[in-house]
């Protein structure tokens, strides 16, 4: 299963409270999921790749093998296809998670977005640090089903 993916994180001060927005579109282009998540108080960075990770859980979860994934974060962008190296501590494990995240996922592409072309997953992101917790707008997953044998 292909699926779209828009993510964001943000913190309000840097580091501050912080969320991160997750929207998922299937083939047709239909949203399946769409939530915000509260993270507590971490830095910007921080925020955008733990946006990253849920989506691929959230991905995962769905029995997908195909991801398009778009962020506004230059810096997760460009550290995820290999373009700039990962120089800070805390961001490696979160780039290492991620990395083993995608490969288990299999074909995927992550891409630069305007922040205007990621609106959906801001405001999800912000619905999240406004309330204090975790927001699930939309949930139409089709789970993937697991045997017993």
């Amino acid at each position: 299963m292909k699926l779209t993916i828009h993510i964001d994180g943000g913190s309000r001060g840097n580091p501050g409270p912080a969320g991160c927005g997750v929207a998922i579109e299937n083939e047709k282009g239909e949203a399946i999921y769409e939530a915000g998540y509260f993270l507590g108080r971490m830095t910007n960075n921080m925020a955008e790749y733990t946006g990253l990770l849920k989506a691929l859980d959230d991905a995962a979860s769905c029995g997908a093998t195909e991801l398009q994934i778009f962020c506004d974060s230059e810096l997760l962008v460009r550290q995820i296809n290999g373009e700039y190296r990962v120089k800070n501590e805390t961001l490696k494990d979160y780039f290492d998670k991620a990395m083993t995240g995608l490969r288990g996922i299999g074909k995927w592409k992550v891409t630069h977005v305007r922040r205007e072309a990621n609106a959906r997953a801001d405001e999800l992101a912000n619905i999240a640090m406004d309330a204090g917790e975790d927001m699930i707008e939309i949930d139409r997953r089709p789970h993937r089903v697991r045997s017993t044998d």
